[in-house]
């Protein structure tokens, strides 16, 4: 099974101008955690991410506006992406090793096609390959700590 087998395509995105309040209506009305953050409408070239825990520690708890640019507080450095090509398992040590629960798919031009979730793997993978899941699950849910 590879990443585009598993993926959810064609996700919600927002540009790095759009405002925080603008993606934290998109988490709300499609019930997601994450938004990918795209360059343009037209070329949907992936910039970073935007998170409910972006939008609560960099926006909210720092008594910003929601008018504020998704740029003034996504994530754009170290994003791991997959090619929708890669198999499961490629897929998963890749959120293991950087502890995510998401991640996006982008084409050999970085441009988006979907993104990846646990619970995707957890629907689609998990009925088969239980082990696998448990296993990212596991490793993504352990606790980091802070110094």
């Amino acid at each position: 099974m590879q990443a585009r087998d598993i993926m959810t395509p064609e996700p919600v995105f927002v540009t790095p101008h759009d405002s925080i309040a603008r993606a934290a209506e998109l988490m709300r009305d499609y019930d997601i955690g994450i938004v990918p953050v795209v360059d343009s409408r037209e070329t949907m070239r992936l910039q970073g991410v935007i998170t409910d825990r972006d939008i609560a520690i960099r926006c909210v708890a720092e008594s910003h506006s929601p008018s504020c640019e998704v740029s003034d507080h996504m994530t754009s450095s170290g994003i791991d992406a997959v090619q929708p090509d890669m198999n499961v398992e490629q897929v998963i040590v890749r959120m293991e090793r950087d502890r995510i629960r998401r991640i996006p798919v982008v084409d050999d031009r970085n441009r988006l096609l979907g993104i990846i979730a646990q619970a995707d793997l957890a629907t689609k993978v998990g009925p088969t390959e239980p082990l696998l899941v448990e296993e990212l699950l596991q490793q993504v849910s352990e606790r980091r700590v802070r110094h």
